[in-house]
């Protein structure tokens, strides 16, 4: 894949539990195969699978016929304040805005459909549905993820890396950050580590802050 230009700054953002208010995700998963997660839950939970093996084996095996039902699961769960704000200071601050999600890339799409002319690129798993079961396909999958963030990351250089994020999935992300905006397990995480991040609930609070230090 082709490395764009070299930009000033570049936001990189989950989706699942940051721009939603409510781990979606989880929640459509419980309701499209409720037995199988807990089957898996229980075997991540014991560490005997990984969560990259837990979601794979939950996803997959979910029939193709509820694939267009599970699309649009989240096309109505809340946003997160303040997120339209946001998009429109970074359009005019001309820093672009990447979503990175371990969710269904259908599903981001979807739910984000009215925001993309400030959405600069959605980088999550495909979901093919030629067979009977459904099958993930990620273009950016390495051993332990199904999506590694970092990896989308490399593909936007700049001198100021900005993570938004909130759980597991985000830790390398927000390590690999020169700026990071972290919530709930990511900032607890972050804390273990002694690791330096920016406190925040809404994405009004990621705006004043960038609006305060960008005109320092």
């Amino acid at each position: 894949m082709k490395t764009q230009e070299k930009h000033k700054r570049v936001v990189f953002c989950d989706f699942d539990g940051t721009i939603t208010r409510q781990e979606t995700f989880v929640a459509m998963l419980n309701r499209f195969a409720p037995e199988k997660m807990k089957e898996f839950g229980e075997k991540i939970f014991q560490k005997k699978i990984t969560l990259k093996q837990g979601v794979r084996g939950v996803v997959e095996s979910i029939q193709s016929s509820h694939y267009t039902d599970m699309v649009a699961y989240i096309r109505d769960k809340e946003i997160r304040p303040g997120f339209e704000e946001l998009l429109v200071f970074l359009k005019d601050a001309d820093t672009p805005f990447i979503v990175i999600s371990g969710g269904l890339k259908d599903s981001v799409e979807l739910r984000l459909e009215s925001y993309m002319d400030f959405i600069d690129g959605i980088y999550a798993p495909n979901i093919d549905t030629s067979e009977e079961f459904l099958k993930i396909v990620s273009d950016f999958e390495e051993e332990d993820e199904l999506m590694a963030k970092v990896r989308v990351m490399d593909l936007f250089p700049c001198d100021q890396s900005i993570c938004i994020g909130d759980g597991a999935t985000d830790q390398k992300m927000a390590l690999h950050s020169t700026l990071v905006f972290a919530r709930d397990r990511l900032a607890a995480f972050l804390d273990k580590k002694q690791v330096r991040y920016v406190p925040w609930e809404n994405f009004s609070d990621i705006k004043k802050y960038l609006i305060q230090t960008w005109h320092e």
